[in-house]
């Protein structure tokens, strides 16, 4: 005999049983599987969602960081442009004789003193454009900030050590604008 709390529509489907009973009519979806395709659907949602937060915390980083290349390294083209025009100051200067220099209150010795002054207010401007000379003089010869020109044969200094600068190097932040030109030690023990 058939049990009489068991009717048509309290039957479970055994390829789709979740453990409780459907309420369905025959061709309605199951409320159960409704619910599991929109939880499911949810957690995908979610996974987009924190993927897109993930991608936008990225863009946001990398936006700041291009920014503040952008700040320090903006200057680049200009200031490579300006090294000449330092490096001429300089020449000017080292080119006055001795006796012009040493002869006070002459319009010369006016004349260096301006120009040297020049130099030196042109060179704190760059600086604080992040804008630096580097100082090669007896450190170890590096070829990412040095351009060796020639070797001293030296043997009381180390091998590859700057012995003289020739023209000077600039930096801009970490970037070189210039390598310095130098000439390096040969003969002397490694460094």
């Amino acid at each position: 005999m058939a049990d009489p709390n068991l009717n048509e529509n309290n039957r479970t489907d055994p390829q789709t049983d979740t453990g409780a009973p459907t309420d369905t009519a025959p061709g309605e979806p199951n409320p159960f599987a409704v619910l599991q395709k929109l939880q499911q659907e949810n957690e995908e949602l979610k996974d987009r969602v924190l993927r897109t937060l993930a991608e936008m915390e990225n863009l946001r980083r990398r936006t700041e960081k291009e920014v503040a290349d952008a700040k320090l390294y903006g200057v680049t083209s200009f200031a490579r442009d300006m090294l000449t025009f330092v490096d001429n100051m300089r020449r000017i200067v080292d080119n006055v004789p001795s006796e012009m220099r040493e002869s006070t209150g002459t319009a010369t010795a006016t004349l260096v003193e301006g120009l040297e002054l020049t130099e030196r207010d042109f060179l704190s401007r760059l600086a604080r454009h992040g804008v630096k000379k580097l100082e090669p003089q007896g450190a170890k010869f590096d070829p990412n900030r040095h351009e060796a020109l020639f070797e001293i044969p030296d043997e009381s200094v180390p091998n590859g050590t700057v012995m003289q600068v020739v023209e000077d190097g600039y930096a801009i932040g970490d970037r070189v604008l210039r390598p310095a030109k130098v000439g390096i030690s040969r003969g002397g023990p490694k460094a």
